[in-house]
């Protein structure tokens, strides 16, 4: 009987933490997955993501049992990334450009992963922009203190304001698929509202 190979059933898998080999495997699966469904879209076949990583099919079946499992699993690792590179910022004082290197790598992230997104709400899971921004709060609040702090930005600029305005973008920008012209020029419009005037 042929394997059904968006949905097999999983084996293997508990809670025991994953062995260096079979975290090893993870990770390339993930990075191959966001590669692969970037090019070909989120309907991309799991065996050309398989080949991609340099793993059997039946290794990615272990760790992703079904394709929303995967494609979950893409934005978890996405999630994670962003997180990672928010720290780095704050981690980095004296940027006064670091809170528009965020908002640039933010939209960068939505609109290169849109078609992950698409096949996810799909199967009845939205990915919200501003709910992934929100448990980032505190790291924006302190890019939005620092850009203040070096005459980058506004003084009445709030985190609270900000959040949902990149995430309203953001969401626009992958619902109708806009350009790249287009998106460079709403984050120039948006850095240019939370410049200071003059």
């Amino acid at each position: 009987m042929p394997v059904d190979r968006d949905h097999v059933p999983p084996g293997g898998t508990g809670e025991r933490p994953l062995r260096a080999d079979a975290r090893r495997n993870r990770t390339l699966i993930l990075e191959a997955a966001e590669s692969v469904f970037a090019e070909h879209g989120a309907s991309a076949s799991t065996k050309i993501v398989a080949e991609r990583a340099g793993v059997a099919i039946g290794t990615l079946f272990k760790h992703f049992p079904t394709k929303p499992d995967l494609l979950k699993a893409v934005v978890m690792n996405l999630r994670d990334r962003l997180v990672t590179e928010v720290d780095a910022l704050v981690a980095a004082p004296g940027t006064p450009d670091a809170l528009f290197e965020f908002c640039s790598r933010v939209m960068a992230i939505g609109v290169g992963n849109r078609a992950v997104f698409e096949r996810l709400a799909e199967t009845g899971t939205r990915v919200h922009v501003g709910d992934a921004l929100g448990q980032l709060r505190p790291s924006i609040d302190l890019l939005v203190e620092r850009a203040q702090a070096a005459g980058s930005i506004r003084g009445d600029v709030l985190a609270s304001e900000l959040i949902p305005l990149l995430a309203a973008i953001c969401q626009e920008a992958m619902a109708d698929d806009w350009s790249e012209p287009f998106r460079r020029r709403a984050l120039t419009l948006l850095f240019d509202g939370l410049r200071l005037s003059g």
